[in-house]
């Protein structure tokens, strides 16, 4: 099953990378990936729980980064018919919503894989596996300043928020 979601994680990832790259060089750059992707992960886990799920999307398709581009102001000039940009027809806006919240708050984000592992068809997620999400140290911190900053990723990740909260059956989708 993760095969079928892989082009959403990849791309989803890849998005907010792009909108909230790393500060410093190659190994920032690693370091942000791995942990947009931890999230991203957590997030389409969540989001498509079952093979059925996954098969659905695979059908209707995720919906692109047009509203994601539009939010994040980055819809400016770019020309993006071009095959140079058919990944970001594969990008999941709920995905990057849930995954801009798990990435600004450690407590939601401990709570999701808490799911992820129980709840899920995802058997091989535990949560050690998603470390840099979970317990990130002060490089992965540093170099994902901006990926993890909650006033740059809190219109991206006010989208879709309250469905996240629904959804981890959160005490804070009462407060919200």
């Amino acid at each position: 099953m993760h095969a079928d979601l892989s082009p959403v994680i990849a791309a989803t990832a890849h998005w907010l990378n792009r909108a909230y790259p790393p500060s410093g060089g190659a190994l920032a750059a690693a370091l942000c990936e791995v942990q947009a992707r931890q999230a991203v992960t957590v997030a389409a886990w969540l989001r498509y729980p079952t093979a059925m799920d996954a098969a659905l999307l695979g059908v209707a398709g995720p919906g692109g980064a047009a509203r994601l581009d539009w939010v994040t102001g980055a819809d400016a000039d770019d020309d993006r018919d071009g095959e140079e940009h058919a990944w970001r027809t594969w990008v999941d806006e709920v995905v990057a919503s849930w995954a801009a919240c798990l990435l600004t708050d450690p407590e939601l984000a401990r709570l999701a894989v808490t799911e992820v592992a129980a709840g899920g068809e995802h058997t091989a997620a535990t949560p050690a596996a998603f470390r840099r999400l979970l317990t990130p140290d002060a490089t992965d911190r540093s170099a994902a300043a901006l990926l993890r900053h909650p006033d740059l990723l809190a219109p991206v990740a006010g989208l879709h928020r309250d469905q996240l909260l629904e959804r981890l059956g959160s005490d804070e989708a009462l407060i919200a």
